[in-house]
């Protein structure tokens, strides 16, 4: 018997727009389009394809209709848009010892 909140392994058994069908055992799961990312998911081909195996998470039982609310996005964050957030210098200097690099710069500029 499958618990809430437990790690399983499905079967990709059909996509469409609003989520993907998984097939864990004998019951029916349903991935949310909002299961996915954090992020908006424009196509749910670009984290599933239907006959894939998947980690999931059980989010939800129905255990009079044998059917699951699972959860991607909570085992497998390493998918979807990449990123680097910028690094930013928090704060100013003084201008008395930004004056050389501004000089240097207009320096530059002219010569």
């Amino acid at each position: 018997m499958i618990k809430k909140g437990e790690i399983v392994y499905g079967k990709v058994t059909n996509i469409l727009g609003y989520g993907a069908f998984v097939s864990v055992g004998e019951y029916d799961g349903l991935i949310h389009i909002s299961e996915f990312s954090d992020n908006f998911v424009r196509d749910i081909h670009e984290f599933v394809n239907v006959g894939q195996q998947v980690k999931l998470k059980v989010l939800d039982i129905d255990e009079k209709e044998k059917k699951l609310r699972l959860s991607y996005k909570l085992l497998n964050k390493n998918r979807g848009v990449k990123g680097e957030v910028p690094k930013y210098k928090i704060g100013f200097d003084t201008l008395k010892k930004e004056m050389p690099n501004f000089i240097s710069k207009e320096l530059r500029k002219e010569g």
